[in-house]
């Protein structure tokens, strides 16, 4: 299992690629959040999304990388594997569901990847990818079942405990499930007097109720929010946050979607949905944690046409 040393080395390995991203506490956020409020600005990577982390690592660590790379996504973690792809020169596939955000389509393409749209959900494109790259003797690469993602995406809790080591609790959203489980191996490390949230859409609650109930389960997938569109848990992150994450918060897609507005208006912040959820489990949250110094993480900028619609109405 991924410990604080595999973090260490991720650092490494992403210095030349990646420089450390701000975190900046906003005063006006603070009144409304009735917290001292510090938001990790992983929107402002090169992906504009934090899996870029996890993406690098991964390709760095691979030993044999002639036969190419193929992985499943609604967008962010294909980003993340297409850029890192085009890094160290490996061929690469994307297999999204289907109505994927155009926005990111283009993004993936754009970095050289090939996509192709296949099945209704995360579970079936999931399946496909499987299918094809057992057929192309592509290496498949899991967008949360991957040691070396957990261990890159580790590195910015890293650099937010070592920004803010008094933190009382870090607020991370969870789709898959990488984000919380890095945040947990780093905390339990350095700081084990910091709480490590979780949240998710009331929506797509897979990976609440798996951990809540302590086995995989699949869940419908009700959510708009993109990032956190995941049916179904990964035995991965599931095992780490078992053993270290402290709670686990529920929130609806209208207090996320505020929470996005929240972060235009009140941090100069555009966010997609799930880089709000962080904040939208702060709100949900904040009579406990009045007075208290908390990191929420916002974790991707990719919002697409009719989220920005949504945040600026005419």
């Amino acid at each position: 299992m991924t410990d604080l040393r595999d973090v260490l080395r991720a650092r490494t390995l992403l210095a030349p690629h990646l420089p450390e991203t701000p975190m900046w506490s906003y005063p006006v956020l603070n009144a409304v959040a009735g917290a001292e409020v510090h938001v990790k600005h992983e929107n402002v990577q090169p992906t504009g999304a934090f899996k870029v982390r996890g993406g690098i690592t991964l390709l760095a660590r691979m030993e044999d990388r002639s036969t190419g790379v193929l992985t499943y996504s609604t967008g962010n973690h294909a980003q993340s594997v297409a850029y890192a792809a085009r890094l160290f020169g490996v061929p690469c596939s994307i297999v999204m569901p289907e109505n994927p955000n155009p926005a990111k389509v283009a993004a993936v393409e754009a970095l050289g990847a090939t996509v192709e749209i296949a099945g209704a959900t995360m579970v079936e494109a999931a399946g496909h990818a499987r299918e094809s790259a057992a057929r192309q003797g592509a290496r498949l690469i899991s967008p949360a079942d991957e040691p070396d993602i957990i261990a890159g995406v580790g590195t910015l809790y890293l650099e937010i405990l070592a920004g803010r080591p008094d933190l009382d609790a870090i607020f991370v959203p969870v789709g898959s499930g990488t984000g919380a489980a890095a945040a947990c191996v780093v905390a339990r490390a350095v700081a084990p007097g910091c709480r490590v949230i979780g949240v998710q859409s009331a929506q797509a609650p897979a990976a609440h109720d798996s951990w809540r109930l302590g086995e995989a389960v699949q869940r419908p997938v009700k959510t708009t929010v993109e990032g956190l569109a995941t049916g179904s848990a990964f035995a991965l992150p599931q095992d780490i946050m078992r053993a270290d994450l402290s709670d686990f918060t529920l929130v609806g897609d209208d207090e996320i979607h505020a929470a996005q507005r929240l972060l235009l208006t009140h941090a100069h912040t555009l966010s997609e949905g799930a880089g709000a959820a962080a904040l939208a489990g702060l709100l949900a949250r904040r009579d406990e944690f009045a007075g208290r110094k908390v990191a929420v993480v916002c974790t991707g900028a990719n919002a697409g046409p009719a989220e920005l619609a949504r945040l600026l109405p005419s």
